[in-house]
């Protein structure tokens, strides 16, 4: 089968059905609806709550429909577990009657979680009499297999609705999404590094341009820092070094089914030399045969 295409094994010939299905699922709190707005944004016919049972009836109907439907994302939630608990194994049929769903689990700290069901004065959907903590937890025990299962992890918990909107854009916008995609992710170590990292890249043996006086308040974005940070020693080999790295290995990821992939670069603060560097290190791959895109997370926390 394809990329893109669909199949079922009753023999239908389906070669001019173009049919991509998304699950989307994760953490309550972690930004689903966010997800499927984005997903509506970038032409997708989105279902909400979907119970798991009617999933495969779901693709099939997708699949027939063609047309609006033929791009298909279906979101669930803690609500559509009361029909069923096993979202791997919804999952695990549909790739049985041919369809190749991506799978995206939305995720975030737990501090993160209850400081947004605390911001909006809302109890979580399984703690019952029990903490927040106590209904975050029970729910991670109930998807940790589907997690597991995910094409695409991302962690919300330090992005903001528009940084999650442009992420889900990016990666589902492009008529090639199902070729492997980089998102080169600048971070401060002292802010933690991404969790979802694939690479994680240490840009701190550069000088720092903080302590050049008239670089201080500028960002790895403007060219002054940017020349600073690539011209110093050991920068052109440290980027290429990377570039070859993640070229070499991406077919084998898409071997493998793997379609989303993150670099994170990281300095002291993620203002000035990881930012630089992940500008370069994404323009780099560009240039080559991956579709590659920044993402800055920790730029303007200073």
């Amino acid at each position: 089968m394809s990329e893109g295409q669909t199949s079922v094994p009753n023999g239908s010939d389906l070669s001019d059905t173009d049919t991509t299905l998304v699950v989307v699922t994760g953490v309550s709190g972690g930004g689903r609806s966010t997800v499927a707005r984005a997903l509506e944004n970038v032409g997708y016919y989105v279902v909400d709550n979907l119970p798991q049972a009617l999933m495969l009836d779901m693709a099939e109907l997708a699949m027939k429909a063609g047309g609006a439907a033929r791009r298909t994302a279906m979101v669930l939630d803690v609500r559509s577990r009361a029909f069923s608990t096993d979202l791997v194994g919804a999952i695990r049929e549909l790739k049985e009657r041919g369809f190749a769903p991506w799978v995206v689990f939305v995720d975030a700290d737990d501090e993160v979680l209850i400081r947004r069901f605390e911001s909006v004065r809302r109890s979580h959907p399984l703690q019952g009499e029990g903490r927040l903590a106590d209904g975050i937890a029970v729910e991670r025990g109930l998807l940790e297999g589907a997690r597991d299962q995910a094409d695409v992890i991302v962690d919300t918990s330090h992005l903001n609705v528009n940084q999650l909107r442009r992420r889900i854009e990016e990666l589902f916008g492009a008529e090639d999404a199902r070729r492997l995609r980089v998102t080169v992710v600048s971070f401060g170590f002292k802010y933690g590094v991404p969790p979802d990292a694939d690479f994680v890249c240490d840009a701190r043996f550069l000088p720092n341009p903080y302590w050049v006086p008239e670089l201080r308040e500028h960002t790895g974005q403007t060219e002054a820092v940017s020349s600073y940070v690539l011209g110093q020693e050991g920068a052109e080999a440290f980027v290429a070094t990377y570039t070859d790295l993640i070229n070499a290995t991406t077919a084998g990821f898409e071997r493998e089914g793997k379609r989303y992939l993150t670099v994170a670069v990281g300095c002291t603060g993620g203002k000035h030399r990881s930012v630089a560097i992940a500008e370069e290190l994404a323009a780099r791959l560009g240039r080559t045969v991956i579709a590659a895109n920044t993402q800055h997370r920790d730029l303007g926390r200073e």
